[in-house]
């Protein structure tokens, strides 16, 4: 966003009465300090649902303390991510969020169970016959994953307002499904990959390797995972090279995934998102049309433009909108703060 459409933005912002926007009277201005992504970023690493999962927050980093405070958020922004799921990937688009709001809401986002690199007092997996029992890796498990940690984390009253990515999306639609009385105001679907992932242009090309082929990738990730950190940092600068203006901020999140560990559990859930995710959950999809805001890539080969035509055509008076500035399916990489300020536009234009 240029800087006078992001002016015009917190302008509109700051306009709305705070009983529109759901929340107290309180005088919220953002502070001088703020200059990058990092700035007020907590990062913190918990077992849910027996598998370690990192969180990624800005705002208040205990709801439930938060809501006896005189002043306590009345909404959440919580960032479901994609495949492989790991929160450092978010980290401009989720401080983007949390300035161009004035910081009035806390923005969080949650891993997938195991897509992330333990710190060296956790391990993986708090209790082996839990996961396994459960398939917390799997794609039914990654869903009941973050049930779980709404569940536990977020007070039941608390309103939600999800942002999902790719596969992100798929689980929403699921999470809505599963538990009615989640207090959800609105959803943001970006690049959604919510049907015929195995008959999409990259579907059709993953499929094998992620079913029957992804074996054959754990022992050059283990060895990679052995070399200097230092190294690993290099090779992911260098493997990035030719992407123009790439976000640096990532570039820790990519370094973790050099680990064989997070590696298998994000190719498990690959395989079961091409064999799960067929035909689109238009009956979910109806139910809550008026809170859903879809964005559909014009280059994506996730779900290429034909999907959003689909539903265009089933859904003549969604949300749905069709990407007019070339940004990929990993809009991560290089375009987070620009899909951020989209976000918050969409969100008080609604």
């Amino acid at each position: 966003m240029v800087p006078f459409l992001r002016s015009q933005t917190l302008k509109r912002i700051s306009s709305v009465s705070p009983e529109l926007c759901g929340a107290d009277p309180v005088d919220v201005m953002c502070s001088p300090g703020s200059v990058g992504p990092g700035e007020d970023a907590s990062v913190q690493y918990v077992y849910c649902r027996g598998a370690i999962t990192e969180l990624l927050k800005y705002g208040p980093t205990d709801l439930h303390a938060a809501s006896k405070s005189p002043n306590p958020p009345k909404m959440l922004i919580l960032v479901i991510p994609g495949n492989p799921g790991v929160v450092g990937f978010y980290k401009t688009y989720m401080w983007t969020l949390y300035q161009t709001f004035i910081r009035r809401y806390p923005v969080w986002a949650v891993s997938h169970a195991g897509h992330c690199m333990p710190p060296e007092t956790y391990d993986m997996i708090e209790d082996a016959s839990v996961t396994e029992k459960e398939d917390v890796f799997g794609l039914n498990g990654q869903i009941e994953h973050k049930l779980a940690f709404l569940r536990k984390h977020v007070p039941r009253d608390t309103n939600l307002l999800l942002i999902g990515h790719s596969i992100g999306c798929y689980i929403i639609l699921e999470m809505m499904k599963r538990d009615p009385e989640l207090k959800v105001v609105k959803v943001v679907m970006l690049f959604p990959t919510i049907e015929r992932m195995a008959c999409s242009p990259q579907g059709k090309v993953m499929t094998p390797v992620l079913c029957r082929l992804r074996y054959a990738f754990y022992l050059p990730i283990f060895l990679l995972s052995l070399l200097p950190e230092r190294l690993k940092v290099s090779i992911v600068h260098l493997a990035l090279r030719n992407f123009y203006a790439v976000d640096t901020s990532i570039i820790p999140a990519i370094v973790s995934l050099i680990n064989v560990d997070c590696a298998a559990n994000g190719m498990y859930m690959g395989s079961q998102e091409m064999r799960l995710v067929v035909e689109r959950d238009n009956a979910t999809v109806r139910q809550h049309l008026s809170k859903l805001i879809f964005y559909y890539g014009a280059t994506d080969h996730w779900c290429p433009v034909q999907y959003y035509h689909d539903i265009r055509k089933d859904f003549p008076e969604g949300d749905i909108h069709l990407c007019e500035r070339g940004i990929r399916h990993a809009f991560v990489l290089d375009a987070g703060e620009e899909m951020a300020n989209m976000t918050a536009e969409w969100i008080f234009d609604d």
